[in-house]
């Protein structure tokens, strides 16, 4: 069972939850088109890595991307839960990298195939220990920075959010069940870019925490 820190709590990890698309800024800088309606995809628990951990980018891809975002964990089950009821189901909140082989995802779209194997590979999952959620006073008011090799490439703000995270709750909750211990990972601001073997990540976010892995 995979595990994350809540304080001195250890919460066991059901699935983790993405939501792509969810930055205006970062749909233009990948040439997509802004739908209104973020993309959901899944990665398992055992992407997960914990801080001050290793990534290794699988050998079937040249372009590994970075990608900072906010994540939340639910603390009790979610089901069609509304918008205002959802943030009452977030006991924490934590700093992600949403790793993503992106010249095998451009490949897959261009297929019209899934993503998974250019999103959900072992190790594309770093995250932070959490924090409670009532230490954060506006989840949609954080500063989300991410530097490689101590030069900043991705700096943006929740604020920036085209959904919220009590939307993104509400509709998530719309699909399928949530449950103590999801996972869901809000989305990326731009800034995105490679990533290679020996750079050292450093990502932070206010009120939430810092954290750092390197790259195989």
């Amino acid at each position: 069972m995979h595990s994350v820190n809540l304080q001195d709590r250890a919460i066991p990890v059901g699935k983790i939850v993405c939501i792509g698309r969810n930055y205006a800024e970062h749909i233009k800088e990948l040439g997509n088109k802004t739908s209104g309606q973020p993309v959901l995809f899944m990665k398992p628990a055992n992407t997960m890595v914990a801080p001050g951990g290793t990534v290794v980018i699988p050998a079937y891809s040249k372009d590994c991307h970075h990608e900072i975002e906010l994540a939340i964990l639910i603390g009790k089950e979610a089901k069609e839960v509304s918008v205002e009821k959802a943030l009452e189901h977030v006991v924490g909140y934590g700093v992600a990298l949403d790793l993503t082989l992106r010249d095998v995802q451009n490949s897959q779209k261009e297929k019209g195939l899934p993503w998974e194997i250019a999103k959900a590979f072992d190790s594309s999952c770093p995250l932070s220990d959490f924090v409670p959620a009532d230490q954060v006073a506006d989840p949609q008011k954080l500063q989300l920075k991410l530097s490689v090799n101590g030069t900043v490439r991705q700096d943006g703000n929740t604020s920036d959010m085209i959904l919220t995270i009590a939307e993104l709750i509400a509709m998530v909750s719309s699909y399928f069940t949530l449950e103590a211990g999801d996972i869901l990972l809000s989305g990326t601001p731009a800034g995105v870019g490679r990533i290679c073997s020996g750079d050292q990540l450093e990502a932070t976010i206010e009120q939430v925490g810092t954290l750092r892995v390197s790259v195989a």
